[in-house]
């Protein structure tokens, strides 16, 4: 007899076992599950309850199938868009169906299963169980409610299995959403520690000093300025030195004044990019376009004027940045214009504040999105436009998975849509360059700076290339001079060093090796401010060591130079400056980005230092200086990308420098002045860069002649990774040679990875030249089903146009 069977995606299964799995839906259940919802279904031999996603439904005869336990939603999580790319996840970067969806949602809508338990009909006996299993029930037939019973049998899962599984005590999982409060856990000092009457352990007191000095702190921040654990502060409280409390977050940005949009003018340029582009919007149908703007030259202006024109359409829109940090600036920037129809969307937000801003996209309450890769997601409809903001930017490849490009999956909501997808950068990415020129997407082309005043020309910084060989110095004569005479004239500088932390690693001076993690094959980066050495890949700290690991020498040295030295040594030249440090290490609150980029805005402070995360996207009318240290670091990472790299971020910092009336300049510190790509950032121009790399990368077929497929493998016996990779490398060779004429492709490998061990894991690789299509994703989908059996210790990733360097 037919009966209703649901196809279900389901959770915790590997890459070889994920298929859509059928399951009946019980009498009970029809009608309340569909397409799009939730279920809890049993799993696998021991019949596991997991959670599972409806991809589809279908009438069969059901046989060998079980049921499904229940339903988890009331109305479907995910729409039909929304399934679709569920499905396109699935089928191009190589995920699970579970992979998919929970990029589709906030982790705040996710479920997390509560035991529910309550007596059975009969009592064990005392050869039923074992005594203490005897003597967990007996105590929860004391209790006095079910909370209690739960809490009782709780307490011990193993010996509550052993009673439900004799059928003496029956257990229900309830799902429910794993949502946090808004809040941030807070510790200070208590007035019994002030009568000095508890006696602390070393770790303690270091603790408790830096409490006495700042009044409280975030349990965070503590454990990182004294280099302890949270067990740390635990036992703190235990002992009454110390409590917590929480301390409320706000949910929303703070409203920001209204701004006119009115009053926003366009030059000769950004109107022609304007009308074009806005007439693409117009027509309703899939399209692309490449908004191609030196440094300052206006893009943002254009952006507000396209959004305005498609909101007057009826639609709506979703702009993608590349960092969280310039989502501040972005979001106070729209909201102004726009007011509270712009939702915001990234990591950086609690749970609850990421739960209730995609439920605010979803009720139609918003109608523009502003957020990094995650936003390409949102559940907004009738989407007119998707902007991408420095498209060419890395972070928006995903490198955990599901493994998507952003621009891929906006690409494909325009598909679904009929609507534009925007691409914009001073520096775009060589292939969108490349499709521009090919008639791919429109190109649109603005060559100059951007002023409102109309009788101002806007020139680009004034560029200078320092030699430092030889030098043995941090700053070059030149770099101070300016950077002092800003100071005098009240000016603004931004230095770039991308490498945070103290010295960038410890090194003997007797056996010549580096302090390594001992978890990666990785030198630990020293950071003062804890003093401590810490592992920038797996997270591993320890206390700054005194004797060398390897040999046992107390010669040790410390070289390089991160982030927190450079302001050090910027303080001693320049003692009365006020110095703002912007790097990972200064900016792990959500909040922290908005309070110091504003504080820079308003003057507060002389030089910004940091990361590439002040490279790009920032506008500050008062600076006139952009220094860069160390601007050759990231020519030789390995990978074919590492010269594009390296050109936008010189690029982009030097574009910081001379957006308003006074002029910009900027001074780039290299140990190799005459390289081609150094030159040609400082020159800012773009399209010499692409005639040289566009050249090299046809002569050596890399992007966008080809596409890169990197297979990875971890594990932790390196015998055992090698042959894995060895294994697949044989597999693929055996198919290549079936069919050869089908699908050219190029294998390189297996070898090392770069960082050939993480977190205590070896690490290979194999990278394929090939096309990515679905031949090939389909072949190399059957390998890896293949091995799976002979690769259980193994994990392994696929990785479509990946970072080929890690």
């Amino acid at each position: 007899m037919d009966c209703i069977t649901a196809l279900v995606g389901v959770s915790g299964t590997n890459d070889a076992f994920d298929i859509a799995y059928s399951y009946i839906v019980p009498p009970e259940l029809e009608g309340k599950v569909s397409v799009g919802k939730r279920v809890i279904v049993p799993f696998g031999r021991g019949n596991r309850r997991r959670t599972g996603i409806v991809v589809g439904m279908e009438v069969s005869d059901g046989k060998g199938c079980k049921e499904i336990s229940s339903v988890i939603d009331s109305e479907p999580v995910i729409g039909e868009e929304q399934l679709e790319l569920l499905m396109w996840l699935k089928d191009t970067v190589f995920c699970t169906y579970f992979e998919a969806f929970r990029a589709l949602i906030p982790p705040g809508l996710g479920v997390n299963f509560v035991s529910k338990y309550r007596l059975g009909a009969k009592k064990p006996k005392k050869d039923q169980v074992s005594d203490k299993a005897l003597g967990l029930y007996m105590s929860a037939a004391e209790a006095e409610d079910g909370d209690e019973l739960d809490m009782i049998l709780s307490s011990d899962l193993t010996l509550a299995n052993e009673l439900v599984s004799g059928g003496f005590v029956e257990e229900t999982d309830i799902a429910k959403q794993r949502v946090k409060d808004d809040t941030v856990s807070m510790v200070r000092l208590t007035d019994a520690y002030a009568q000095g009457s508890i006696k602390l352990t070393s770790k303690q007191t270091a603790a408790a000093q830096i409490l006495e000095r700042e009044g409280c702190a975030s349990v965070k921040e503590l454990c990182y300025m004294c280099g302890c654990t949270a067990q740390v502060v635990k036992n703190m409280v235990k002992c009454g030195a110390a409590e917590l409390f929480d301390y409320e977050v706000l949910k929303t940005p703070e409203a920001v004044q209204r701004d006119d949009i009115s009053k926003i003018t366009l030059n000769h340029y950004q109107q022609a990019a304007f009308e074009g582009i806005s007439q693409m919007i117009a027509e309703k149908k899939p399209a692309a376009a490449l908004l191609f703007g030196v440094t300052g030259s206006g893009k943002t202006p254009v952006f507000a004027k396209l959004i305005e024109y498609t909101l007057n359409m009826g639609r709506n829109v979703i702009m993608l940045i590349p960092e969280i940090s310039l989502t501040p600036q972005t979001l106070n920037r729209f909201r102004g214009l726009f007011g509270e129809t712009v939702a915001v969307m990234h990591s950086g937000l609690s749970l609850s504040m990421r739960s209730n801003e995609y439920k605010r996209v979803k009720s139609g309450q918003c109608r523009i999105v502003v957020g990094t890769r995650s936003a390409v997601f949102a559940p907004l409809d009738n989407i007119g436009l998707i902007i991408v903001d420095e498209e060419g930017e890395r972070t928006y490849k995903s490198e955990s998975s599901p493994r998507y490009n952003a621009k891929d999956a906006a690409a494909r909501r325009c598909l679904y849509h009929k609507s534009v997808l925007l691409c914009a950068s001073a520096t775009p990415s060589i292939e969108s360059y490349y499709n521009a020129l090919r008639g791919r997407s429109k190109l649109f082309v603005m060559p100059e700076r951007y002023c409102a005043d109309p009788y101002r020309k806007p020139e680009m910084p004034r560029a200078e290339i320092v030699d430092m060989t030889g030098t043995g110095r941090v700053f070059s004569t030149e770099l101070i001079e300016a950077v002092n005479g800003n100071l005098e004239r009240g000016e603004q500088s931004i230095l770039l060093l991308n490498r945070r932390g103290y010295h960038t690693y410890i090194s003997c001076c007797d056996c010549k090796e580096p302090v390594s993690c001992p978890n990666c094959s990785v030198p630990m980066t020293y950071h003062k401010v804890n003093n401590r050495l810490i592992c920038h890949y797996c997270g591993y700290s320890e206390d700054y060591v005194q004797k060398c690991p390897k040999c046992g020498s107390t010669h040790l040295k410390a070289s390089g130079m991160g982030t927190q030295r450079l302001e050090d040594e910027l303080a001693e030249f320049f003692p009365n400056a006020r110095i703002l440090r912007m790097d990972a290490d200064t900016t792990y609150s959500r909040y922290a980005y908005d309070k110091r980029f504003t504080a820079f805005g308003n003057g507060e402070y002389d030089i910004m230092v940091g990361t590439q995360m002040i490279a790009k996207g920032l506008d500050f009318p008062n600076v006139t200086l952009a220094g860069v240290l160390n601007a050759d670091k990231a020519l030789f990472s390995g990978d074919f990308r590492s010269y594009e790299r390296t050109f936008s971020l010189i690029t982009q910092v030097v574009g910081r420098s001379g957006r308003a009336k006074a002029g910009g300049r900027a001074i780039i510190q290299t140990y190799v002045p005459d390289h081609y790509v150094i030159n040609l950032a400082a020159q800012q121009n773009y399209t010499a860069f692409y005639s040289q790399e566009i050249a090299m990368r046809r002569a050596l077929i890399y992007p966008p002649f080809c596409d890169i497929c990197v297979i990875g493998f971890s594990g932790a016996d390196e015998k055992e990774v090698s042959a894995a990779a060895e294994l697949f490398a044989a597999k693929i060779a055996e198919g290549v040679e079936k069919m050869a004429e089908k699908m050219p492709i190029r294998v390189l490998g297996p070898s090392k990875c770069t960082f050939e061990k993480i977190n205590g894991k070896f690490r290979y690789r194999i990278i394929i030249k090939c096309r990515n299509n679905s031949a090939f994703r389909s072949f190399i989908s059957g390998i890896r089903n293949e091995t799976a059996g002979q690769m259980r210790k193994i994990s392994v990733f696929i990785d479509m146009n990946g970072d080929i360097s890690l």
